[in-house]
């Protein structure tokens, strides 16, 4: 029995993983009773759903399946995301559909079951800055011809919810006096630039979201997420943590492509999972940060925690070392410091992140220290 403030829940599918079934006992349990309840007897439909955060969606709802009576669908073309453990959890779970599928050019009436959906989760997106420099074309056209394609789908028809994954870069590189940012601060955003692909998409969709809401009254939710890692994000992801976490398990010293001084929030994927759930099944037009407000650490401190955690689970004996990049655009662009005020999604939702940074970067590495660095 798994104790603590991550209770206790058996699946099949994740079984092999403590890390995993812990977290989702913990987002369980984040849930009010009344939430629960407005998930009963639903079909959820997920676009990227092969994604970092599709990984703890995906397994959340399949090991829920019965006791909510709940179908999944989960749509992916697999550009970046990974498609092994979908393809196995969706043979171990009659409850879960898989399909490969393109949210920009395919059409959504030929996924079965697509009309019978409830909820609907937008997350078909590249949110990691290598990526999306790699493809900005199809980064724009998932935010925003994607995006379109399932809000005129979804805009007659009767839903409860559709959460929209917009994004903190939204904000740019805020000005020191809007630090911790609200949502109501309007950006300091590079129109054109190596991010301005994902972050002007986002912005753009989180536009139609509004004007669809107005016309139609959908009942649309949008997230802005702050800096999310833990088990479920590819260490060939590319991002910060990813690039950490691979090092630790191939053994490399923690190289930083800077100086080490930008600072961020990290929030751990149990929290920030209940936390999109939570504004999913708000089911009215309303914008939340959500993330971990504290503490702010640098990149620096960041790499330092990993080191300490890794030589306790890994007997990692790697250094933490300062290099420049190949890439002259690596550090274009990039915010020096990234902190979200949560008040709103306290007050409303009932947001309460606990999981501090040290100890989530220990469940993230204990999670591929049991599944030897892969997504299963």
């Amino acid at each position: 029995m798994l104790r603590g403030k991550f209770g206790s829940m058996r699946s099949t599918a994740v079984e092999k993983n403590k890390i995993v079934a812990e977290d989702l006992a913990y987002i369980y349990n984040g849930l009010s009773a009344t939430e629960l309840d407005k998930l009963k007897d639903s079909t959820i439909l997920i676009t990227g759903c092969g994604g970092f955060l599709g990984y703890y969606f995906m397994h959340f709802f399949a090991s829920n399946a019965e006791r909510l009576n709940l179908h999944v669908i989960g749509l992916d073309n697999f550009l970046t995301g990974s498609r092994g453990w979908l393809e196995t959890l969706d043979a171990e779970n009659d409850r879960v559909t898989l399909k490969e599928y393109n949210v920009i050019t395919d059409d959504i009436q030929s996924v079965e079951g697509a009309e019978d959906v409830k909820f609907i989760i937008h997350a078909a997106s590249i949110a990691s800055p290598i990526f999306y420099r790699i493809y900005p074309e199809e980064t724009i056209d998932a935010n925003i011809t994607g995006l379109r394609r399932m809000l005129d789908f979804y805009k007659t028809r009767s839903i409860d919810g559709f959460l929209f994954f917009s994004s903190s870069e939204i904000y740019g590189d805020p000005f020191p006096e809007f630090i911790p940012t609200d949502e109501n601060y309007r950006g300091n955003v590079a129109t054109m630039g190596p991010r301005a692909c994902y972050d002007e998409a986002k912005r753009f969709g989180e536009t139609m979201c509004y004007i669809f809401n107005q016309k139609y009254k959908m009942p649309i939710s949008i997230a802005r997420p702050f800096n999310n890692y833990g088990p479920g994000m590819n260490i060939n992801d590319k991002r910060l943590p990813a690039d950490f976490a691979k090092a630790v398990h191939e053994g490399r010293d923690l190289t930083m492509y800077s100086n080490g001084k930008p600072t961020r929030t990290f929030c751990y994927i149990a929290d920030a999972i209940t936390g999109y759930l939570k504004v999913m099944l708000h089911g009215k037009l309303d914008v939340f940060n959500i993330g971990i407000d504290k503490p702010e650490v640098s990149v620096a401190d960041f790499a330092n925690y990993f080191a300490k955690q890794a030589k306790e689970i890994y007997d990692y004996k790697g250094a933490v070392v300062f290099d420049v990049s190949d890439d002259e655009e690596y550090m274009t662009d990039n915010p020096n410091r990234r902190c979200p005020n949560i008040d709103k999604a306290k007050s409303i939702l009932a947001y309460n992140p606990t999981i501090e940074v040290e100890e989530g970067i220990g469940r993230y590495l204990t999670f591929l220290r049991i599944n030897n660095g892969e997504l299963i």
